[in-house]
């Protein structure tokens, strides 16, 4: 998993990973989900990919888009 930026400095994300339609982040927490686009969609997925890339704003997407659309966690 590659570390989150967080150059928002408030994030709850740790750590993501991507893979073809889908992302696994890594909270503080130490919980870990599993979005993909069938359990997220493929839309969504795109936006925290390209989120997590940028090290802003997944954490904010998540909870005001996402929030138990995950395949799994762990």
């Amino acid at each position: 998993m590659k570390q989150y930026l967080n150059l928002g400095r408030d994030s709850g994300v740790a750590a993501y990973e991507t893979g073809a339609g889908s992302i696994t982040v890594q909270f503080k927490t130490g919980k870990t989900y599993l979005y993909t686009n069938n359990s997220a969609g493929a839309a969504h997925v795109t936006t925290m990919q390209k989120l997590a890339e940028n090290g802003r704003g997944l954490n904010s997407f998540i909870s005001r888009n996402v929030r138990s659309g995950y395949e799994r966690s762990w």
